[in-house]
């Protein structure tokens, strides 16, 4: 056994000798599958970076939020209904919530509005995202000015920024009382937004919400889990697309390395002839070819996944990061957590060595097995 590792060994050191003196033709290979899996695994990790990111945000998001809806479309909801909720079996608690969306024509951007159930700002005073504050060039004190429902104009004296550490929550957001929100929204003091419930077993979501529909046709519970899912598979949709365009980008490098692979250059078929005439067999030959497509595969995909670790997780994930995070106008700056999904990056390993290594073999061995004297001549 000893022989043989030490056979596979000068078989091995042989190999990387060749690469080296052909160090133009397989750096060019290098640089290109480097390329194909640095677009594949930055997809990979972005995406499963920003569903753990929603899922972090979304673990403290409500257990049951309740909506209103109308002829399909979605409605304030009468105030009472939490009242009526709050008494069935398994509710702890039912709060009506205030919040919606505002749109600044003068910037393009949609804004959060938020009346946060304790220490809401003070009537004329607004609480707004970092984001907010380096579009409009805000800064505690500033007035920012809003149009009403009604046409009329609102201005909200800022009282504080949120810091850029909660972006990926924040950077839109802003904070309002309750008096304002409802003059500048138009609802009136017995209805809400929606509902957000508080549920004593977290097997009896279902339940209740089945509950909910049955008592109140007009509503429309949304579980927290089935938020989750609806992130998980925006996020994979958005991620797909991207790696749907790497996808393009490997198939074109297949064609190359397939072209380059079953097609062995002259120099290649002489040194293969000059191995066999000094005593190689053709075993030897297959094993230098195969250490031969490891080398290159497995560097690459190394090279690849290391610079697409660093591209997402400390470069922002500049080249992509539009297209997966999805906001249009105001884009949050944060650091997203670094998470690695080992199963994904194992199919990545398989289908980027595995495939190379064997199809360098196929020629090798037709070479191999001509007799070294056509081969030289």
């Amino acid at each position: 056994m000893a022989r043989g590792l030490d056979r596979q060994r000068h078989i091995l050191d042989f190999t990387l000798a060749a690469l080296l003196r052909r160090k133009g033709k397989t750096g060019a290979l290098v640089a290109v599958y480097t390329l194909v899996v640095f677009l594949l695994a930055s997809a990979l990790f972005f995406g499963h970076a920003l569903r753990r990111e929603a899922e972090l945000v979304l673990k403290d998001a409500p257990e049951i939020t309740v909506q209103r809806s109308l002829t399909g479309r979605y409605a304030p909801i009468p105030k009472e209904y939490a009242g009526a909720i709050g008494e069935i079996r398994g509710v702890s608690s039912a709060r009506p919530r205030l919040w919606g969306y505002y749109y600044d024509a003068n910037s393009r951007a949609n804004y959060t509005l938020v009346v946060p159930a304790e220490n809401q700002p003070d009537p004329g005073t607004i609480v707004i995202g970092s984001g907010i504050a380096t579009l409009r060039d805000a800064n505690p004190g500033d007035q920012i000015g809003f149009t009403g429902y009604d046409g009329a104009a609102q201005s909200y004296r800022v009282a504080r920024v949120l810091p850029e550490g909660a972006g990926l929550v924040s950077a839109d957001l802003i904070l309002i009382s309750e008096r304002d929100y409802r003059a500048l929204s138009g609802i009136p003091d017995g209805e809400a937004t929606d509902l957000v419930l508080t549920v004593h077993n977290a097997k009896e979501f279902a339940t209740v919400a089945e509950k909910i529909r049955q008592r109140f046709p007009d509503t429309r519970p949304i579980v927290r889990d089935e938020i989750l899912r609806t992130y998980d598979a925006l996020f994979n949709w958005r991620g797909g697309v991207v790696a749907v365009l790497s996808g393009m980008a490997g198939l074109a490098f297949v064609i190359f390395a397939w072209d380059k692979a079953t097609g062995l250059s002259a120099e290649e078929r002489k040194e293969i002839g000059v191995l066999k005439a000094v005593g190689w067999e053709t075993s030897d030959i297959l094993a230098m070819k195969f250490w031969e497509g490891i080398a290159v595969s497995f560097t690459a995909f190394l090279l690849g996944v290391t610079l697409g670790y660093l591209h997402v997780f400390w470069g922002g994930s500049f080249l992509f990061a539009p297209v997966l995070k999805g906001w249009s106008t105001l884009y949050p700056n944060f650091r997203l957590i670094p998470a690695v999904d080992f199963g994904e990056l194992g199919a990545i390993l398989f289908l980027v060595v595995v495939p190379y290594s064997v199809s360098t073999i196929v020629p090798s061995w037709r070479a191999a097995t001509i007799d070294p004297d056509a081969v030289l001549r």
